[in-house]
Order: structure tokens, then sequence, then C-alpha cells
């Protein structure tokens, strides 16, 4: 069964940074990429970021690039996300999603449970 179990997220002021981590088991992480989707409140999934099977290859939405950094460690079967320069309007649930293949952007097959990012003064 796959599991995908986010970590990290909690209240930080505007400026300030946090990581977060999935942890993932039950299948191979090296073989597929993965991405990080969040949600804010009153809003639709927005896709934020994603990697390649090797990490090799990363891609950003428009809106958070130049501020977060997506990397993977496959030996430790966990994907991160590190958000620099928060704002308040970077507050919301943070998914990471199992791409369909080994890159990004095929689609998802399985989701975490989200970790929640709150900014504010």
């Amino acid at each position: 069964e796959v599991q995908l179990v986010e970590s990290g997220g909690g209240l930080v002021q505007p400026g300030g940074s946090l990581k977060l981590s999935c942890a993932a088991s039950g299948f191979t992480f090296s073989d597929y990429g993965m991405s990080w989707v969040r949600q804010a409140p009153g809003k639709g999934l927005e896709w934020v970021s994603g990697i390649k099977y090797d990490g090799d290859g990363t891609t950003y939405a428009d809106s958070v690039k130049g501020q977060f950094t997506i990397s993977r460690d496959n030996a430790k079967n966990t994907l991160y996300l590190q958000m620099n320069s928060l704002k308040p309007e970077d507050a919301a649930v943070y998914y990471c999603a199992k791409d369909r293949g080994t890159g990004v952007g095929d689609g998802f097959t399985s989701w975490g449970q989200g970790t929640q990012v709150t900014v504010s003064s």
C-alpha cells in the first residue's frame, strides 16, 4: 500500500522559512516523479513543484519560482520542499503526490494527508 506522510508544517511569520518533508513507503520511490500541491482556504488545488524520479529535473509554478526548492533523497525515500521568504498567500495545506511515471505532469496516483502551513504575524 502506497503511503505518503507529510510533516514540517506549522506557523511561521512572513519572511520566514519552513522545510516540508514527505516520507514515502509501499512503492519503489526512486522509480517515480513526485510533486507538491497546495490548497489555500476556499481555493482549489494548486500544483507547486515537481521533481523527476532521479532528482535530475525540477519544475516550479511561477508563483513560487525562486522562493521554493524541491529535492528528494531516494536513499531515504523522502521528498522535501524548502520554502523561503514565506508570504501570507503561501498559507495552505501542502500535499505531496506520487506522479504516474518517472517524470512530472502525467497525473497523480497517490496523495498524502497534507500538512498545514500558516503564515501570519
